[in-house]
């Protein structure tokens, strides 16, 4: 009996599991950085996920680069 991977299946996981891991990096990040007031008054948290989409764009880009 043969057991095919389903790819398709595998890689929705793999993004699922990227935004979700995404999403409680940036709002730990959030809450440490606010705890130990080293954000600006005005920052919300969506300017420090915006920094960090940045971040992680940079990082693909260096990665392709590299290829």
């Amino acid at each position: 009996m043969e057991f095919n991977e389903n790819n398709s299946l595998k890689k929705v996981g793999l993004i699922s599991a990227f935004v979700l891991m995404y999403f409680i990096f940036t709002t730990a990040l959030y809450f440490i950085l606010n705890l130990m007031h080293k954000l600006p008054q005005s920052w919300s948290y969506w300017h420090l996920s915006i920094i960090t989409i940045f971040i992680i764009l940079l990082g693909s880009l260096i990665k392709l680069l590299l290829k």
